[in-house]
């Protein structure tokens, strides 16, 4: 073979080498950049000490990783080890390797609702609550809590801070700090009090904080919401008059929730929250009270009821009264309805 033929042939082998090499980096680079790597939409949580191996297993049980190389270079390329953020993520079927590991370096997060719904009586449950949903830690929330300094940042205590706290659902970042959070049920508590409602309560001759406790006191009352502006009205009535408000559930309250039944021996407990043995409202909510009891206070049904008992119905509605005498012949009816019930279940119970 000439020289001139072995150059060539150099040449065209190199050639050869280039055009392979070359498309191996373009087929990489469009597996790595362009092509959909996992079978299945997953959400990935990382935490502060998630380390990297971790995350690929998680997304391999999860996701589905396709092409498991594929995601080990756009991880390095992107150096994810050093850089990886906490945070909840969605992870799409359509994703390529590279976006997700930019998405995990640059904190690409999708927000998540968290609901606060149900019975909240405690600050334990509702900092449970919270922490379930978050990346927060319950105890850290539960601090919160009970902080005073930090809760005067939002003109609150820890005494009557169920009163800023609204249920609702929030969309927020799963990485949300307890500040934040907090922060966020001021932002919501000041939207919820219109100029409007705020005209509403001082007709009530109540303020914002009085119409939570009252608010709460309702919400412990029932759980059928078309009662509350009901129930709302026999509590107003009983404060316009003078009366005390002799509410059950600030009793249950004084007990932290621990009586299956208010006796007459539970009355005398001495509480500022013991309605029976003081006139006004409580210094502070019982509970956290639904939107739909804060609105029932300012927006009560105008009627004379003073007393209430429950329904020998077992429903768990209501009868209301004007007068001590109709209301005594309705707590009558529902004893004897409720020995009846008791008599007949021990019955069933021996046979």
């Amino acid at each position: 073979m000439t020289v001139k033929g072995k150059i060539f042939l150099c040449v065209a082998v190199l050639a050869v080498l280039f055009a392979v090499a070359g498309s191996v980096v373009l087929g990489r680079y469009y597996v790595d950049n362009r092509k959909a790597n996992f079978t299945s939409d997953y959400v990935l949580y990382v935490y502060p000490d998630t380390e990297l191996d971790e995350v690929v297993d998680s997304l391999q049980s999860g996701a589905g990783t396709i092409r498991p190389k594929s995601l080990k270079r756009a991880f390095a390329k992107m150096e994810v080890a050093e850089n990886i953020k906490s945070g909840r993520y969605v992870v799409k079927s359509s994703s390529p390797s590279i976006y997700v590991a930019r998405m995990l370096v640059f904190g690409w997060q999708t927000p998540q609702n968290m609901t606060l719904s149900g019975t909240i009586r405690s600050k334990g449950s509702l900092a449970k609550k919270i922490s379930m949903q978050m990346m927060v830690d319950s105890a850290e929330v539960a601090s919160a809590l009970n902080d005073n300094a930090f809760l005067a940042r939002y003109g609150f205590s820890s005494e009557d801070v169920f009163g800023l706290v609204l249920p609702d659902t929030y969309e927020m970042y799963w990485t949300a700090s307890v500040e934040e959070i907090f922060d966020r049920f001021k932002k919501e508590y000041d939207a919820f009090w219109t100029d409007e409602r705020i005209s509403k309560a001082e007709a009530q001759g109540l303020t914002r904080k009085q119409v939570s406790v009252m608010a709460s006191i309702v919400s412990g009352e029932t759980l059928k919401a078309f009662e509350y502006p009901v129930i709302a009205g026999v509590y107003l009535n009983r404060y316009r008059k003078g009366m005390k408000l002799q509410a059950d559930p600030t009793v249950c309250f004084c007990f932290d929730y621990k009586l299956d039944r208010v006796l007459r021996k539970h009355l005398t407990v001495d509480s500022p929250y013991n309605t029976y043995k003081y006139v006004g409202l409580p210094p502070a909510p019982i509970n956290v009270p639904p939107k739909a009891c804060l609105d029932a206070v300012l927006n009560p049904d105008k009627h004379g009821y003073i007393y209430f008992c429950a329904s020998s119905a077992f429903d768990g509605t209501h009868k209301f009264a004007v007068g001590y005498s109709e209301h005594m012949k309705n707590a009558r009816e529902f004893q004897r309805a409720l020995t009846k019930r008791n008599k007949e279940r021990a019955a069933a119970a021996r046979q």
